[in-house]
C-alpha cells in the first residue's frame, strides 16, 4: 500500500555528450564506455548550474556504472556545490548492449533487411551477441520499482523525495515506455537529447509526467535525435 502523502519527484537525466555520441558512423560506437567529450563535460556543468539556480535539491542521486553517466552526475553535483557526495552506481540503468555491432559503420549495420526486421520484431529485436529493448525494459524497471516506487520502507510512510537518476538514451527510452504506456512504433521517434530532463510524479495516485527532453539550459546547443549511446 502507497501511503496518501508519498510523494516522488523524479529526475530522469541522459548524459552529455560521450565520445560516441560525437562519431555517428557508428550505431554502436566503438569503445562500449566511452568517456564524455569536452562539450559533454560543459553540458553537464550547464546542468548543474540550471538546478542550483532553479533550487533543486537531490534527496537521492544514482547514475549507471558507465563512465559518461558517472561524470555527468558528479559534474552537475559540482556545480551544486556537492562536488564530494558519492552516490550509488547502478548497473541496471545502463545502457542497451548490442556488442556486435560495436566498432561496425553504420551502413554496414543498418541495411534495409535489418531495418525492416528491426520495425516487424519491435521491442523484442535482437542484436549481434546483444539484448533487445524488452530486456532493457525489464531490468530498467524492475530496479525501479524494487528501489524506489513499490519499495514499501519507503513507500508506506509520509514521504517526500526528489530523485535524479542519470543513465543513457535507450534505457530512458524503455523506461519511458514503461510509465507512459506508448506502443513500440514511438520508441525511436522520441528525442532525448544530451543532459536533458525527463521529469515523472511518482505518489498514490501513480505517474503523472512534469516534462519530457526538457533541455533548456543549453540553449540553441541542444540538438535532438543524436546517437542513442
Amino acid at each position: 500500500m502507497i501511503h496518501k502523502d508519498f510523494r516522488c519527484d523524479f529526475y530522469f537525466i541522459r548524459h552529455g555528450e560521450s565520445a560516441s555520441n560525437a562519431d555517428p558512423r557508428f550505431v554502436a560506437g566503438v569503445n562500449w564506455d566511452a568517456p564524455l567529450t569536452g562539450k559533454g563535460f560543459e553540458q553537464a556543468k550547464a546542468l548543474g548550474v540550471r538546478m542550483k539556480e532553479e533550487g533543486v535539491k537531490f534527496d537521492r542521486v544514482y547514475s549507471s556504472t558507465m563512465a559518461r553517466a558517472i561524470s555527468t552526475a558528479e559534474t552537475m553535483l559540482a556545480e551544486m556545490g556537492e562536488g564530494d557526495r558519492d552516490f550509488p552506481k547502478i548497473e541496471a540503468i545502463m545502457e542497451q548492449q548490442i556488442p556486435g555491432w560495436r566498432g561496425v559503420p553504420r551502413e554496414e549495420v543498418m541495411t534495409p533487411q535489418t531495418v525492416a526486421l528491426m520495425a516487424t520484431k519491435g521491442s523484442d529485436f535482437v542484436g549481434p551477441q546483444g539484448e533487445s529493448m524488452r530486456q532493457v525494459r525489464r531490468r530498467v524497471t524492475n530496479w525501479l520499482e524494487d528501489e524506489l516506487i513499490y519499495n514499501e520502507g519507503l513507500t508506506a510512510a509520509p514521504t517526500s523525495m526528489t530523485v535524479a537518476i542519470v543513465g543513457h538514451g535507450n534505457a530512458l527510452r524503455c523506461l519511458y515506455q514503461y510509465i507512459l504506456g506508448f506502443g513500440d512504433a514511438f520508441l525511436y521517434r522520441m528525442a532525448i537529447d544530451n543532459t536533458s530532463i525527463g521529469r515523472f510524479i511518482f505518489d498514490h495516485r501513480g505517474w503523472s509526467v512534469v516534462r519530457l527532453n526538457d533541455a533548456m539550459h543549453l540553449g540553441n546547443a541542444a540538438t535532438s535525435f543524436e546517437s542513442r549511446t
